[in-house]
Order: C-alpha cells, then structure tokens, then sequence
C-alpha cells in the first residue's frame, strides 16, 4: 500500500514509462476515492461503475500524453470529470445547471444494521439528510463539494481537475455551500449549520 504522495507519483511515472505493473498500484490507491467522486457525480451506482473503468481506460490510452510534472490525482481527477460530465450531456432530462429529479439517493440505499447509541444514530440521520441535500445540488456544486469535502482537494487542485481557475472555483464552492445551506434550512428550517 502506498504511503506518500511521492509513491503515487512514481507509480504514474512508471506507467508513463510504460511499466504496466504500476497500473495496478495506481488503482490500489485512487480506487475508492475516485469511484465515490463519480458516483457522487452521476448518482447511479452501475453508471458509476462504468465510469470508473473507462476512466482508467482513458488512462491507460493518453498516458503517453500524461506530463509528469503534473499530478497524477489531479490528471485521474480531470479525466474522471470529462467522461462524467459528457454522461451528463447525454442524460437529456437533467440539466447541468438546475437539479435534477428526485430519486433514491446512494445515501437512502445504505442501512446500518447496528445504530449504536443516540448520539450516532443523530449523527447518522444529519449526515444522511446533508447527503441528500447535495444529491439535490445541480451538478456543478455536487462536483466542487465532493472534491473538496470528500476527496480533500486544495482549491489549486480542484482548479486543475475541472480545468477551471483557482477563484472560479473558490466562488462555485461559495455559491454550493450557500445552496446547500438554503436548501438545508427550507427542508429544516433557520439555524441549520453545515
């Protein structure tokens, strides 16, 4: 298992130098971030799924155009984004700019068979209705939030994955967080805080 950043990078430096056992490294690590980033994306388990292999598909066809002295996540990332985004473009009901239909969410499909104590189980239930609220999100502000809050990105990295500059992305995150924290209060009322 990989420990540093520095593994990570050597791992895609060898893919790139055509080392097809660093393949296998590179998906050990990114492979549970990488899927909860686009399921979070497409809200579709089996879409999800398929996305995650023909990102690392697309991966192994443009490595050679892979520089480097760029990040390898925030490359995985970039390419992860385009395929998702271009499902979303063929999806004709939903649009990337307004929510899409209520369906069942991930979130809703999850069930603990031990809810532990009072405290947990609230800690469950707000958890659960904040992941709802971004499910409701259009998709932009699902993607800035997922890659911040779950993946962990820096601002600069998130800029670089959606090809984007780093304060268009500070101002989506903005404008996410206060759509969240709107939506959050009509469903719960005032004083709801993330």
């Amino acid at each position: 298992m990989f420990e540093t950043l520095a593994d990570l990078e050597s791992s895609a430096a060898k893919l790139h130098g055509g080392d097809l056992n660093a393949m296998v490294q590179l998906m050990e690590r990114c492979q549970h971030r990488l899927y909860r980033y686009l399921l979070r994306m497409v809200s579709q388990p089996s879409t999800a799924e398929d996305l995650f292999q023909q990102t690392w598909l697309r991966v192994m066809e443009r490595i050679q155009k892979y520089d480097p002295a760029r990040n390898f996540e925030s490359w995985l990332f970039a390419v992860a984004h385009n395929l998702a985004i271009d499902h979303l473009r063929r999806r004709r009901h939903e649009s990337l700019d307004e929510p899409g239909p209520g369906s069942e969410t991930p979130s809703r499909r999850i069930r603990s068979s031990d809810p532990g104590s009072l405290e947990q189980l609230l800690s469950k239930e707000r958890f659960r209705h904040i992941l709802e609220a971004i499910a409701d999100l259009p998709a932009p502000f699902r993607e800035v939030i997922t890659l911040r809050f779950e993946e962990e990105m820096r601002i600069e990295e998130i800029a670089g994955v959606l090809e984007l500059p780093a304060g268009t992305v500070k101002t989506r995150l903005h404008r996410a967080m206060k759509a969240l924290r709107e939506l959050l209060e009509k469903r719960f009322g005032e004083g709801v805080k993330l």
